[in-house]
C-alpha cells in the first residue's frame, strides 16, 4: 500500500507540474516577467504553507535539516528554475525541455553512488524508454551551445535536490519542508524582482493565472512529489515524473490549439510504456 500511495503521489504531482507551462503562458500574455512570476509563485506559496504549518501546530525545521532545505529552495528551485528560462534564450524550448529531462538519468547514477540504490533490469529498461519518450515528445530543435550547457546544468542540479530531499523527508513532514523551500526560493527571487523591477498582472486573467501557478502547479506537486519520494526512493520519482511533458502537450493542443503530431504519440507511449513498467515492478516488490 505504500508503494502504490507513493506512485499515486507522484503521479499527480508530474500531472500538477505539467500544468506550469499553460498558466505561464496566460501570465506571460498579461504583461508579467520571469522575476515576478516566480516571486509570487514561490513567495505567496510560502505564505500560505507557513499558515497551513500553523494549523497543524508542526514546529518550523532547525538546524541542519533547516540548512539543507533553505539550500534546496534558495540554491536547488532558484538554480534549475532560473538557468530553464535563460536557456530558452539561447535554444529552442524543445531541445531545452529534452535536456532537463537527462534528470531522471542523473538521479539513477546518484542514487547508485550516493544512496547505494540497486538499478535492476526493468528499471534500466523504463530509465531508456522515458528518456526516449521524453526526447520524441519535446521534439528538440538545435541551438547555441550555451543553451545547452545550462539546460544540463538545470537538470543536475534538480537531481540533486531529488538525493538531498531524499534524505531530509526522513526527518520531516511535506509541510514542513515546502514551506522553508518555498519561502527561500521566494525571498532569492523577492530581490530579483525588486533589482529588475516588478511586472504584477494588468487584469483577471493574469491573476487567475497567478493563483493556478500557486495552487495547481507548485503546492500541489512539491507537496505530493516530497511525499512520494520518501515512500518510492529517488530513481523511481524522478522517472515517473516523466509524465509531466504528456500532459502539458495535451493541455497545449486542447487549450491553444497547437499541433499533436505523430512523433510526440510515438514518445507518450514510450513514456506511458516505461511507468506502467515500473509500476507493476514497483507494486510486485513485498514491503519492508
Amino acid at each position: 500500500m505504500k508503494r502504490f500511495t507513493g506512485i499515486l503521489l507522484i503521479g499527480i504531482s508530474a500531472a500538477s507540474f505539467g500544468t506550469l507551462a499553460i498558466f505561464g503562458r496566460f501570465a506571460y500574455a498579461d504583461g508579467m516577467d520571469t522575476f515576478t512570476v516566480l516571486f509570487l509563485r514561490f513567495g505567496l506559496s510560502a505564505a500560505f504553507m507557513t499558515f497551513l504549518l500553523i494549523l497543524r501546530k508542526e514546529p518550523y525545521p532547525r538546524g541542519r535539516i533547516l540548512a539543507q532545505l533553505i539550500g534546496m529552495g534558495a540554491i536547488g528551485y532558484v538554480g534549475q528554475s532560473f538557468l530553464y528560462m535563460t536557456a530558452i534564450k539561447y535554444a529552442s524550448a524543445g531541445l531545452v525541455a529534452l535536456l532537463l529531462y537527462l534528470y531522471p538519468f542523473f538521479v539513477a547514477v546518484l542514487s547508485v553512488i550516493f544512496l547505494h540504490e540497486k538499478l535492476t533490469r526493468t528499471k534500466i529498461i523504463a530509465l531508456v524508454l522515458a528518456l526516449v519518450g521524453a526526447a520524441l515528445t519535446v521534439g528538440p530543435v538545435s541551438g547555441q551551445l550555451i543553451g545547452a550547457v545550462m539546460a544540463i546544468v538545470a537538470a543536475l542540479i534538480y537531481s540533486i535536490y531529488i538525493i538531498i530531499g531524499t534524505n531530509v523527508m526522513k526527518h520531516v513532514s511535506p509541510v514542513q519542508s515546502s514551506a522553508v523551500i518555498f519561502a527561500s526560493a521566494g525571498a532569492v527571487y523577492g530581490m530579483l524582482t525588486f533589482v529588475n523591477g516588478a511586472h504584477f498582472p494588468t487584469g483577471e486573467a493574469g491573476w487567475l493565472a497567478v493563483l493556478g501557478i500557486i495552487f495547481i502547479s507548485t503546492i500541489i506537486p512539491v507537496n505530493t512529489f516530497l511525499a512520494g519520494l520518501d515512500r518510492i526512493g529517488p530513481t523511481n520519482a524522478a522517472m515517473l515524473s516523466t509524465i509531466e511533458p504528456i500532459v502539458t502537450v495535451l493541455l497545449s493542443t486542447w487549450l491553444f490549439g497547437d499541433q499533436l503530431l505523430p512523433i510526440v504519440l510515438v514518445g507518450g507511449g514510450l513514456i506511458l510504456t516505461a511507468v506502467v513498467l515500473l509500476t507493476r515492478s514497483e507494486l510486485q516488490t513485498k514491503e519492508i
